[in-house]
């Protein structure tokens, strides 16, 4: 497994790690959430402290625990630290093939993800098709679901209404146990994207 930190990031967590009164010997990080639109958790920890499953990893000055369900997603990511003028904060950027891998592995499977793409198949992509588009369903989270638009609905200045007031009512009335629907699609780029 190889995670990589910049001077900046590795610098900040230095500082962080001075900060404190009992000096966490470990930075823990986990990731929760869809590998398309993941959540990173970042915690200053005890060595001791270690999950049973969590992985080591040194960045230098300090140790890395690496929660093990989140290795496959973070395995060939960056950590850096940005500075914006209204925010400041770690950044994970992470590896596109690590990412690719991690969906891969977890392509939506179960009852829910059939009843979502069910209606995604017979209701929504036959309309969205007459403009060249088509929804795909590309991760399920308990009860929320991931979805990408391709083709003319990428980049589409409809999108947004499309999802608001087609994709989401139309699986909220057929599958009412879906409650959220996040669109992961990369809107600026792509084989055929609407605008460009």
């Amino acid at each position: 497994m190889k995670l990589t930190f910049t001077d900046k990031a590795r610098d900040m967590v230095m500082s962080f790690m001075d900060q404190e009164d009992d000096a966490p010997q470990a930075l823990r990080i986990a990731v929760d959430g869809s590998p398309l639109s993941p959540n990173y958790e970042l915690t200053l920890i005890d060595a001791a402290a270690r999950g049973d499953g969590d992985l080591e990893l040194s960045a230098g000055p300090f140790t890395v625990l690496v929660d093990g369900d989140s290795a496959p997603q973070l395995n060939g990511a960056k950590v850096d630290f940005v500075e914006t003028l209204q925010e400041s904060g770690f950044q994970i950027t992470p590896d596109p093939e690590a990412v690719k891998t991690a969906l891969d592995a977890s392509a939506p499977t179960g009852e829910l993800a059939d009843r979502v793409r069910h209606v995604l198949d017979t209701e929504i992509n036959p309309a969205v098709a007459s403009h060249g588009g088509a929804i795909n369903l590309v991760d399920v989270q308990g009860t929320e679901i991931y979805i990408e638009m391709a083709g003319g609905c990428q980049g589409c200045a409809m999108s947004r209404m499309t999802l608001r007031q087609g994709v989401e009512r139309m699986v909220a009335q057929a599958v009412p146990e879906v409650t959220a629907v996040h669109d992961v699609t990369d809107h600026t780029s792509g084989d055929n994207p609407y605008f460009t």
